[in-house]
C-alpha cells in the first residue's frame, strides 16, 4: 500500500511539470495560459510561442506521460508484482490527472492529450501506432487537432479490443475512460465544431492570438 502511495505521489508530480508554462515564461518572457486559448499544451503553444516550442512541450508532455508509468520498478515489490497492471493504470491516471491540474502552475494545466500519448505508449504499445495514425489522419484532412484528438480517443477503445486484442479488463476500462476524458476536456472545442468556431492549426506563429 506504502509503494502504491508514493508511486501515485511520484506519478502526479511527474504530470504536474507543466512544460508549455515553463518553456514560455523560461524562454519567452509569457504564460501561455494568458494568451490564445489560455491552454497550457501543445496547440497553444504553437499558436502563441511558435511551432518549435510546440513540438518541444508535445515531446515533453508525452515524456513524463511514458515516464510516470516506467518508474513503476521504483515502487513494486515482490508481494505486489502481480498487480502490476493495475498499478501501472493508477500511475498513469495520476500522470494524466497531474498535467491537467498541476501541482506547481496554480493546478490550471493542458487537456491531457500528449501525456497520453505517452501513457498510451507504455500501456498499450500494440495499439500505440494505430491511434496516432488515426490522428494524423484526421488533422491533415481537417486541421483541428481537437477533432483529430477526439476521433483517435474514441476510436482507440475499439482499436485496442478488437484490432489488438486487448484481453485484460483494466486495460480495457482503461481505454474506454481514455474517450470519456478526452471528451470531457474537450467539450468546449466539441461546442465549437458544432458551431463552426473551431479554429484550426497553422504552423506559423499567430501574432493575433499571441496578444492579450
Amino acid at each position: 500500500m506504502i509503494g502504491l502511495i508514493l508511486g501515485v505521489a511520484a506519478a502526479y508530480l511527474i504530470g504536474s511539470f507543466s512544460s508549455a508554462v515553463w518553456i514560455g515564461r523560461w524562454f519567452f518572457g509569457k504564460d501561455v495560459r494568458e494568451y490564445g486559448s489560455h491552454n497550457a499544451g501543445t496547440t497553444n503553444t504553437i499558436r502563441v510561442l511558435g511551432t518549435a516550442p510546440g513540438i518541444a512541450v508535445l515531446l515533453l508532455d508525452a515524456l513524463k506521460g511514458w515516464l510516470a508509468v516506467r518508474l513503476d520498478f521504483l515502487f513494486l515489490t515482490p508481494a505486489t508484482q502481480e498487480y502490476k497492471v493495475y498499478f501501472d493504470v493508477a500511475l498513469a491516471a495520476a500522470a494524466v490527472l497531474g498535467h491537467v491540474f498541476p501541482l506547481y502552475t496554480g493546478f490550471k494545466g493542458g487537456k491531457g492529450v500528449a501525456t497520453l500519448m505517452g501513457v498510451v505508449l507504455a500501456l498499450f504499445p500494440e495499439a500505440y501506432l494505430f491511434a496516432v495514425t488515426v490522428f494524423a489522419v484526421v488533422f491533415i484532412a481537417t486541421r483541428y487537432v481537437s477533432l483529430a484528438s477526439i476521433t483517435a480517443a474514441v476510436s482507440f477503445p475499439f482499436l485496442e479490443i478488437f484490432v489488438c486484442g486487448q484481453t485484460e479488463p483494466i486495460l480495457r476500462v482503461f481505454s474506454i475512460f481514455i474517450a470519456v476524458f478526452i471528451i470531457i476536456t474537450h467539450r468546449k472545442n466539441i461546442g465549437r465544431l458544432f458551431k463552426g468556431e473551431e479554429s484550426k492549426l497553422s504552423f506559423k506563429k499567430n501574432r493575433k492570438s499571441s496578444e492579450k
